[in-house]
């Protein structure tokens, strides 16, 4: 190595020491910056010179050192582990919040549930049979109102339903929003990405901003993203490509979509489709899909339209079951004149049962407890109606079982989203302990860097002195 060539190869290693000095001081400022991954200055060794000049030779030793690139220190592999288990994860926590929000409607067990509304209707029975041989306007005007109260209850559990059902619907329409937004801003990242690699620039935290709108994709649709040369990534939504290269589609909620919740207990299903061509989806990951779980029709297992399916089969069995024997009573007007009681409950045409369960008696007058052949005061009808409370297939069993099978579907629900949520933090700790900044780290390297830095500056200097005394002292000695 020549003198000359000598300050060349000292001046290398300080333009790269100094570049990988400020690569880790760009570390250590985003320790903190959620997304961020560390990165690495790749030096590289360069090549003796192989065409000598008259003041510059070489005796086979390189010229230095140079910067190649600046390495983000991630792993694709850990990536896609973490964007597939948030995928899992959030769908069943979308599907298991649902259930929790269904359990806090139902409010059962509680002393205020519907299960004693049940209980104080067919009390009210006995009490109005135990005073049929006396005045019975005051036990039958505590029946109507139970009775009243049991109609207004379970409407009110079958409209908090269909709420329910529909702030999940609008959640879903601002999700898909939120999709087609995420979505374009991939693209745009994209194309800038694509542009400074082109003209040799570093765009890594560019690709920090894009990976980490990647996972958030994951998180509401179950997308996934595959790299490509130039690049750029495209994300991929259940096979599809949601972003490719610089554009991206989007997502709408089906135009055939039930606007009701009515509709979708009839049978509507509420579906996610691509905008420019109407094909489904077909979503099998992320929040949306276990919102459009929520959302199914009764034959698509939906939660919500399978409630609303168990209230009208109670609405109509307490409706059927106490209509059955309070038509075959008498009351005490009817007694005289031989003729049956009508129904106690009518169930209104066009609307859910759960909805259209009326008290169809006005007054007390009208109630039904004596029977056939029995006296005007018999209150065996009375006894009949309120011992449905204990028969087979009563509406307090069938109401039992109702809140028995939420509250397994419940549990079960939470138990696999608490395991999904544990094996998404596992590979999000993964993904971090491989990407995160380690202080003491950066400290170690930055003093590396510093020390080889002063160490290419003396070998500068050193040279510096050797010239001056080639140049300005040889040929004196002597004089």
């Amino acid at each position: 190595m020549s003198t000359f060539s000598g300050l060349g190869t000292a001046l290398s290693s300080l333009i790269a020491q100094r570049q990988a000095l400020e690569v880790s001081g760009q570390n250590v400022a985003n320790a903190n910056t959620v997304g961020y991954t560390r990165q690495r200055a790749a030096l590289s060794s360069l090549p003796a010179a192989t065409v000598p000049s008259m003041f510059a030779t070489t005796n086979g030793v390189g010229q230095g050192t140079s910067v190649t690139g600046f390495e983000r220190l991630g792993d694709v592999f850990l990536d896609a582990r973490l964007r597939n288990e948030t995928s899992g994860a959030a769908r069943l926590a979308a599907v298991a919040g649902e259930y929790k929000t269904l359990e806090g409607v139902v409010g059962e067990p509680s002393k205020t549930g519907f299960s004693k509304d049940l209980t104080a209707f067919w009390s009210a029975w006995s009490d109005v049979a135990n005073n049929a041989g006396s005045s019975t306007d005051a036990s039958g005007a505590v029946l109507l109102e139970r009775a009243k109260a049991v109609t207004d209850r379970i409407a009110t559990l079958y409209q908090d339903t269909g709420t329910q059902w529909q702030q999940a619907l609008t959640t879903t329409t601002s999700l898909v929003t939120q999709v087609n937004t995420t979505a374009a801003n991939i693209a745009d990242l994209n194309t800038r990405i694509r542009s400074i690699s082109n003209s040799g620039g570093s765009a890594n935290e560019l690709m920090d901003q894009r990976d980490l709108l990647v996972t958030q994709l994951s998180g509401l649709v179950g997308a996934s993203s595959r790299t490509n040369d130039d690049g750029t990534v495209d994300v991929m939504v259940a096979g599809n490509a949601l972003v490719s290269g610089g554009s991206a589609s989007e997502l709408a909620v089906s135009a055939g979509s039930p606007a009701s919740f009515q509709a979708a207990v009839d049978g509507g299903a509420v579906s996610i489709v691509w905008k420019s061509s109407g094909h489904p989806a077909g979503l099998d990951g992320g929040r949306v899909a276990g919102l459009l779980t929520a959302l199914a029709p009764p034959a698509g297992g939906g939660l919500l339209t399978t409630a609303a399916g168990s209230l009208n089969a109670i609405a109509t069995s307490i409706a059927g079951q106490v209509n059955a024997i309070h038509s075959t009573g008498y009351t005490v007007a009817g007694y005289a004149t031989n003729t049956p009681a009508g129904d106690f409950f009518s169930l209104t045409a066009g609307q859910p049962a759960a909805l259209g369960l009326k008290v169809a008696v006005a007054s007390t007058a009208d109630i039904a407890i004596a029977g056939a052949g029995k006296g005007a005061h018999d209150g065996s009808v009375g006894r009949q109606i309120a011992a449905i409370a204990a028969a087979t297939g009563s509406p307090d069993a069938q109401w039992s079982s109702f809140v028995v099978d939420l509250g397994v579907k419940s549990a079960s629900a939470t138990s696999r989203a608490t395991v999904a949520e544990a094996a998404r933090s596992t590979a999000a700790a993964a993904q971090l302990a491989q990407t995160s900044v380690d202080t003491d780290e950066e400290s170690v390297n930055m003093l590396a860097f510093q020390r080889a830095y002063e160490g290419a500056a003396r070998v500068l200097t050193t040279i510096d002195e050797m010239l001056d005394t080639l140049i300005n002292r040889t040929g004196v000695v002597g004089r």
